[in-house]
């Protein structure tokens, strides 16, 4: 809350420059804050009095802003790729496969490895294990096991997530 929108009978005021001046009556503190040509900022508005700063808020508003901007500007979003593999999947189809996964690792995402059983391959689920423990065996300089192998209806799901230092 600024200026007029603050409601309360004195408060704690804080200069300009960050200097405690005491606890002053609303108006004589808006007053002062008027004839240094800022606004009364209410910066801790759940003190008892509410503690309040002469600034130039509309100022203060931009550089806050500018740092927001800026901290979203240096996030990094972590995509999570998916892989799917087949039980009975052939040497080149998985080193195809294995390349991706490794490239998503190397971009810094995460991988989900999955492992599609059609008709009566589920009764083999080991297979499937397999397959997947085969992934990790391969990969496993570049990612740490965010969740193990596990079977989730029709399919085997792992996922691998980035080593902070790759």
């Amino acid at each position: 809350m600024i200026n007029e929108d603050i409601r309360a009978r004195e408060v704690r005021l804080v200069g300009p420059a960050g200097e405690q001046i005491g606890i002053k009556p609303f108006r004589e503190a808006l007053q002062m804050a008027y004839d240094a040509n800022l606004d009364l900022v209410n910066v801790a508005p759940q003190a008892k009095p509410p503690v309040c700063r002469i600034m130039d808020y509309g100022k203060f508003r931009y550089e806050q802003q500018k740092k927001e901007k800026e901290a979203r500007k240096n996030q990094k979003i972590v995509d999570v790729k998916e892989v799917w593999f087949r039980a009975n999947i052939e040497e080149h189809d998985f080193n195809t496969k294995l390349r991706n996964v490794l490239k998503f690792l190397r971009d810094g995402d995460k991988v989900k490895c999955s492992v599609r059983f059609r008709g009566r391959e589920i009764t083999h689920a080991d297979i499937g294990k397999k397959v997947l423990e085969r992934v990790l065996n391969e990969a496993t300089e570049l990612c740490i096991v965010e969740r193990a192998p596990k079977l989730e209806g029709r399919s085997m799901i792992m996922i691998l997530a980035p080593k902070a230092n790759s």
